[in-house]
């Protein structure tokens, strides 16, 4: 359990998938299976240990296996909510514009894509960030890519 203030977060779950392809092809990425459990739920259960207790997930590809599969397991607990792009897939930041109000009244939240696993200690993370308060701060690992994270001054 976190002694942080963050509480919120959002998850990337409305896109197509095509690194998981053929399983993308019927399914939502969120959902892929590892050892029993899918993507999604890892990663709920992976922030609720860290004090988040309210998430929007962004929906789009497949929404509504990811809103049964919600409804199936109890969210997990804690409060899930939908940001509908049935229609239009906004991209991420597109899907955070679009759910600005939610974040109404939120001074920090986190931001998480359903396709991520790892086991990094986010409680340092968010302890870095509520004691320096940049405006953003990033988990980016090192590694072989065609789409390199670049930053500048």
């Amino acid at each position: 359990m976190s002694n942080s203030n963050i509480n919120k977060a959002m998850v990337f779950a409305a896109g197509m998938g095509t690194r998981l392809k053929p399983f993308t092809d019927l399914h939502p990425k969120a959902l892929f299976p590892i050892k029993g459990k899918t993507l999604l739920a890892r990663n709920i259960e992976y922030l609720k240990q860290y004090g988040v207790e309210d998430v929007l997930i962004n929906v789009h590809h497949f929404a509504e296996q990811i809103i049964e599969h919600v409804k199936k397991h109890n969210s997990w607990g804690i409060n899930i909510s939908f940001s509908n792009e049935k229609d239009l897939l906004l991209d991420t930041g597109g899907g955070l514009l679009n759910a600005a109000s939610y974040f109404d009244n939120t001074e920090n939240f986190i931001l998480y894509n359903a396709d991520i696993l790892t086991n990094m200690p986010m409680d340092k993370m968010i302890a870095y960030h509520e004691e320096h308060q940049p405006m953003v701060t990033l988990a980016v690992s090192e590694r072989e890519s065609s789409r390199y994270f670049l930053f500048n001054e």
